[in-house]
């Protein structure tokens, strides 16, 4: 019985072909849309997470107590070079990056801006982020006066590769300090804070300018895959400030929650649609063969047996859908993840607010388990309204109405 059932499911999900092609196919491109929309929108997250990380933080950064509020350069870490040579020996570290950092003025003759010197190891930050590909014109080269500044900060300048740059501070001493420095490249790293705002100059020569002994710095960033590693530095470094990711950039936790919210309100719009698809192809398709329920019940077939047939029919149509709607999005996923949506047109606007011009998406299997069963659940659960109408008729009288 149960595999005449399932023959007559079949069969009859498909007897109107051109009716449940049509919900085939808006199940398929409605679900290929928003598996591409949340493979975006999480790709842009991580991407953005990733370039922070590579240009500033790292998995953990560690200041000394006081500096993230003060900024004062007698907030620094004191013996920053034996730190970072004992952080070296640890496995679960990848790269160490050691900078020091000041703020100050930076001015053309005709234009200045508020600005924040960093000094770099070029070698340390190409093995810590690959610093090289945040490069966006001239060379990365940094010598005697040579100077790498953000993409925001050279607008706001208005300078360009060769033109000359005068940063003056507050050194050690206390004393007003400046020098003059020559633009060899502009670094776009999509951090709005360091585009906006960052010189990157030789870090021995910022310590001879600032007057700062060799093995001080501001900041240690480390990049590591440990999830623990953060709870152990924090216990063995109890005198500093050790901070994660997320920590010290709140604002992408906010955004991340966000991604989540949004994407579950675009999911449930999606099985809204797929849900109202599939109950009015078998409400339609009920009405259309109530005689021939009628006739089933007269003869003695139980509502358990007819109610098994109309499930077992949503599930055919929401599960083509599913299979064709999931080959769809993986075939448009892996096009964004390999090629990226290309937004040069609003490059400028985008690069402001952190965001590369290109948006590569990503992939992840949750994507099509979780819309899995939502399409399961959505057929199922379409077919309450057409069952209540084959439960409740009276099978006599249709079966006389029909003849």
């Amino acid at each position: 019985m149960y595999s005449l059932i399932l023959k007559l499911a079949f069969n009859n999900a498909f007897l109107r072909l051109s009716r449940t092609l049509l919900v085939i196919i808006m199940i398929a491109v409605s679900m290929s849309m928003m598996l591409s929309i949340q493979g975006l929108y999480d790709g842009m997250t991580l991407n953005m997470i990733d370039k922070t990380k590579r240009s500033d933080s790292g998995e953990i950064s560690i200041y000394a107590q006081g500096y993230r509020l003060s900024k004062e350069l007698a907030d620094s870490i004191k013996d920053a070079s034996s730190i970072q040579e004992a952080l070296m020996t640890e496995t679960r570290i990848d790269a160490v990056a050691v900078r020091l950092k000041a703020e100050g003025l930076s001015s053309t003759a005709r234009k200045s801006a508020f600005s924040t010197i960093i000094g770099i190891d070029l070698d340390k930050e190409e093995r810590f982020g690959r610093f090289s590909e945040f490069l966006k014109e001239g060379e990365l080269t940094l010598g005697r006066r040579g100077v790498l500044l953000g993409s925001e900060l050279a607008k706001s300048l208005k300078v360009r590769i060769g033109s000359k740059v005068i940063f003056s501070t507050q050194d050690s001493s206390g004393e007003i300090n400046a020098m003059a420095l020559k633009v060899k490249g502009i670094v776009q790293t999509n951090n709005i804070s360091l585009d906006a705002s960052a010189i990157y100059v030789d870090k021995m020569k910022l310590h001879k300018f600032l007057g700062m002994p060799e093995e001080t710095a501001t900041q240690i960033a480390i990049r590591t895959t440990s999830p623990g590693l953060s709870e152990s530095l924090l216990a063995e470094y109890k005198s500093l400030d050790v901070k994660s990711f997320l920590e010290l950039y709140p604002m992408i936790r906010q955004m991340q929650d966000m991604m989540v919210i949004f994407n579950s309100i675009t999911f449930f719009i999606v099985m809204l649609v797929v849900f109202i698809g599939i109950m009015g192809v078998m409400y339609v398709s009920i009405l259309d063969r109530i005689r021939e329920f009628g006739i089933m019940k007269s003869i003695g077939l139980s509502y358990r047996l007819i109610r098994l047939q109309i499930l077992l029919e949503a599930l055919f149509v929401g599960l083509v859908g599913y299979a064709l709607g999931a080959l769809l999005g993986y075939g448009a996923l892996s096009y964004l993840v390999h090629v990226g949506l290309d937004l040069s047109a609003f490059a400028e606007g985008m690069e402001s607010f952190g965001m590369s011009s290109v948006i590569h998406a990503d992939i992840k299997l949750s994507y099509f388990t979780s819309t899995f069963i939502a399409i399961t659940g959505a057929s199922l659960l379409s077919v309450i309204l057409p069952l209540r109408k084959i439960k409740t008729m009276n099978a006599i009288e249709v079966t006389k109405a029909e003849t």
